[in-house]
């Protein structure tokens, strides 16, 4: 059972919010606010959508896109940085250019602050299990790590991986694809 706040916000109300610059995302009914990346967060995205648009060139298995927004109900809608989907799921997931379901890899780059980290590691990590999410990278400048949390069964995730400097990034929804954990932080 879902515990929304007393009234909940909507998706709805999340649209008709203004433009200022920030993002918003609503997480059952609750906002949270995160203004612009840095640079180093950015240069993380940019290396591994690089790393995955290369491996997809060869393999067009599917697309990895920065910032689109996924709407998983009326009261939870985030904006990941990077998302990935099969071929095969985007027309059951794609609709009106934002994305209705749950993607295959949902990947998150921790931005500094203890709040940022706490909705990242858990408030998220939550909703993507429980919405059907296949993998969830969590991507830590700051300890230079990556951590891999994978669907299990219907239970949720369970953290597959914890990958350090040394290690190399994989996926199961990119067969053959490999990323050393070095190139995401140099």
């Amino acid at each position: 059972m879902k515990s929304y706040i007393d009234p909940p916000l909507t998706i709805a109300d999340l649209e008709a919010t203004p433009d200022d610059g920030n993002r918003y995302e609503l997480i059952e009914g609750e906002l949270y606010v995160s203004t612009a990346p840095s640079y180093l967060h950015q240069s993380i995205l940019m290396k591994i959508a690089i790393a995955v648009s290369g491996f997809l060139a060869v393999h067009p298995v599917g697309e990895i896109l920065p910032g689109i927004g996924v709407i998983f109900d009326d009261f939870s809608g985030v904006i990941p940085d990077l998302v990935f989907f099969t071929n095969e799921r985007k027309d059951h997931i794609l609709a009106g250019g934002r994305l209705t379901a749950a993607p295959d890899i949902a990947i998150e780059i921790v931005s500094p602050g203890a709040s940022n980290e706490r909705r990242d590691r858990q408030i998220k990590r939550k909703l993507y299990s429980t919405q059907g999410v296949g993998e969830y990278w969590i991507v830590d400048p700051e300890t230079r790590s990556v951590e891999i949390h994978r669907k299990l069964h219907e239970a949720g995730f369970a953290m597959a991986e914890n990958l350090q400097i040394g290690d190399e990034l994989t996926s199961s929804y990119l067969e053959g694809f490999r990323l050393p954990v070095q190139a995401i932080f140099q």
